[in-house]
């Protein structure tokens, strides 16, 4: 049994829903190093694992819309996203995997049909549910930069500035709304006007934040500002993971439980601009390694569960890469192919899920995906 993570879509709805310079039109120079420079899924004998996922996701797991949430179908009536709903964050991550691998017109399709499910004035809806034909009027920063990123790996990818240029008008809009008074907000809702009052960790992508078309100064400013948040939501030598959210009110951290998934997205964007404490992937290879990384942990470092999940194995996977150690890439992705279900015979056959529920994620699969890239 694997847990799943929505990260864009289940932390928006923690927080109740109501409630420059011009850049030459040439490919930025930020943009050079952001492809994986490592792309070790190649050198270990994985493709045949990629191509049984990523089939299991274009013929399973993707309908007109997108990509379900999960394989089984729901109501699409939940607080959660579920079922054959779809979220940006999927969108995003498949277009990072298409730039990634080279493969433009794959691109251009699932852009394209992005921008016509998730396209809001001032931003990306996070969710769409074809069911019921409705979008949710709000973003979720995350997954808004995620897809600003694509565009950008994709500039540098197929040599276009064109896609550049795109990262830099979505990049505008994206600063003006989720950014106030020089701080990043994890959501902005489009039909009340306003952001929440905190944000999450984990929301924090510093690699994109720089990549946002603002003057050097405004810009090294507003990085400098949040990554100090992020690299402040340390908990401790002995538990080096991080808080889950920074409340800009109360000028301080809170978490309930500790979310591995979560920190690791922290840890991955601190690797991503060299800013990680050394203790934090010394903790993720241990329990690596001894097949013990959970997904949840309380803050005092005990583990409040022993389910494990893909996504937990593959961002670790994705660190290992970004690090240069291939010792920690490979042993993450021998642990995240415990999970991956190879029986003809079965319709979850080439993906992650669980066997007796019929139940498969989005970010499960598609983060699998991307970690065999890395």
């Amino acid at each position: 049994m694997k847990k799943r993570f929505l990260i864009g879509a289940s932390i928006l709805l923690m927080v109740g829903l109501t409630a420059c310079e011009s850049a030459p039109a040439s490919v930025p120079a930020e943009s050079s190093s952001l492809l994986p420079m490592q792309a070790y899924g190649d050198s270990t004998g994985m493709s045949k694992r990629r191509e049984a996922l990523y089939a299991f996701i274009e013929n399973r797991l993707t309908g007109p819309s997108g990509i379900h949430t999960n394989l089984k179908d729901t109501p699409q009536t939940a607080e959660a996203a579920s079922g054959h709903e779809v979220l940006s964050e999927s969108a995003g991550i498949l277009m990072r995997y298409y730039a990634i691998t080279g493969q433009r017109q794959k691109f251009d399709e699932e852009w394209a049909r992005a921008k016509r499910i998730f396209d809001l004035p001032s931003g990306f809806s996070y969710r769409y549910s074809p069911l019921l034909t409705k979008s949710y009027p709000i973003n979720a920063a995350v997954d808004d930069l995620r897809m600003i990123r694509s565009l950008h790996e994709a500039a540098q990818a197929f040599r276009d500035p064109a896609y550049a240029n795109e990262a830099k008008t979505y990049g505008q809009r994206f600063y003006e709304h989720n950014v106030k008074d020089g701080f990043l907000y994890d959501f902005y809702d489009d039909t009340y006007r306003m952001t929440n009052d905190f944000i999450t960790l984990c929301y924090i992508d510093l690699k994109t934040l720089e990549l946002l078309p603002l003057s050097g100064k405004s810009k090294g400013a507003f990085t400098a500002r949040m990554l100090g948040i992020s690299k402040g939501g340390y908990i401790s030598d002995d538990f080096p993971f991080y808080e889950t959210r920074y409340d800009y009110k109360k000028a301080g951290y809170s978490s309930e439980n500790i979310n591995t998934v979560e920190s690791l997205l922290t840890i991955l964007a601190l690797t991503e601009v060299r800013q990680h404490e050394p203790s934090s992937i010394r903790f993720v290879k241990e329990q690596v390694k001894a097949g013990t990384l959970y997904g949840q942990y309380a803050k005092n470092g005990k583990p409040t569960t022993d389910i494990r999940s893909t996504a937990i194995y593959a961002i670790a996977a994705m660190i290992g890469a970004e690090l240069g150690d291939k010792a920690l890439y490979e042993d993450s992705v021998r642990r995240m192919n415990e999970f991956q279900i190879l029986d003809p015979g079965s319709e979850l056959n080439g993906g992650f899920g669980d066997t007796a529920t019929g139940q498969a994620y989005s970010f499960d699969n598609l983060m699998a995906l991307l970690a065999y890239v890395y």
